[in-house]
């Protein structure tokens, strides 16, 4: 009997303890502390003997290290969590994500399709694949995925900027703003405050692009594109020392610092 309530106390202690560093785990995340959060989901994943959860924590793991411009050993740790759950729909979006950040469109598309076969109706998807039909300049496929999206998910902010966007890419920046105008009139957010601040930066006027962004980040402190359009406007306004410390602050959130090498060269190193 005392045997019997030894092991049970020893397993409720295991399970408090695993709680415990799963929660740590996850306020670490919350917290962009992306190292303490890379440890713990190392923890977690390692001593994961479910293969579902092991996968999930795999997935945050590699999402951590990405953040952290790990990319490599991000990499590594999606394909983890593939190998633990090959029917995670999220970690195929992330796998999708990174290859085509790296430059890898072919292995991306293949995530996508792959991804899609497991859920038809997660715009991760769509929106990865719709900014890789537009680097390769197949506007109409970029569009259809995106309008794909609003098929189930109508109030996808992600897609109707996403279509907004495709007219500023192509250069209808009068288009583009209309749409910012219609979307901020309806639900004024820091997303669409940021995405009009950079249809301004690119129709050159930086006093409306500056009023935007810094309210896209009263809004929302914690929005690290907002940091870097800002950035991008304080460089081409001459202001490299504010635009640098707007870069960093974005880092800090969790922008990955590896998609922002080429602003960097123009900060100066002490």
């Amino acid at each position: 009997m005392k045997k019997s309530l030894l092991l049970t106390a020893l397993i409720c202690s295991s399970f408090s303890l695993y709680a415990q560093d799963k929660k740590m785990a996850e306020e670490c995340f919350k917290k962009a502390d992306y190292k303490c959060a890379e440890e713990q989901y190392t923890k977690l994943a390692e001593k994961e003997q479910i293969q579902k959860y092991q996968s999930e924590y795999y997935n945050s793991l590699g999402t951590a290290q990405r953040r952290l411009g790990k990319t490599v050993l991000a990499l590594k740790s999606y394909e983890s969590a593939l190998k633990a759950n090959p029917l995670s729909a999220p970690v195929y979006a992330n796998l999708a994500s990174l290859n085509s950040q790296k430059g890898n469109k072919t292995k991306a598309l293949e995530y996508i399709s792959e991804g899609l076969s497991i859920d038809a109706e997660n715009p991760e998807f769509y929106l990865t694949r719709s900014k890789i039909y537009d680097s390769q300049s197949k506007k109409e496929l970029a569009i259809n995925d995106l309008k794909q999206i609003l098929t189930f998910a109508p109030d996808n902010i992600y897609a109707k900027t996403g279509l907004a966007n495709l007219k500023k890419n192509s250069g209808d920046l009068d288009g583009a703003l209309k749409d910012y105008n219609q979307l901020i009139s309806e639900k004024p957010e820091s997303l669409l405050y940021n995405g009009r601040a950079d249809v301004y930066f690119k129709m050159k006027k930086p006093k409306e692009a500056l009023t935007d962004v810094n309210k896209a980040i009263s809004i929302d402190p914690k929005f690290a594109q907002s940091y870097v359009t800002k950035a991008l406007v304080l460089f081409d306004t001459a202001k490299p020392k504010e635009a640098c410390e707007n870069l960093n602050k974005a880092v800090s959130l969790g922008y990955e610092k590896a998609v922002l090498a080429d602003y960097y060269t123009k900060c100066t190193v002490k």
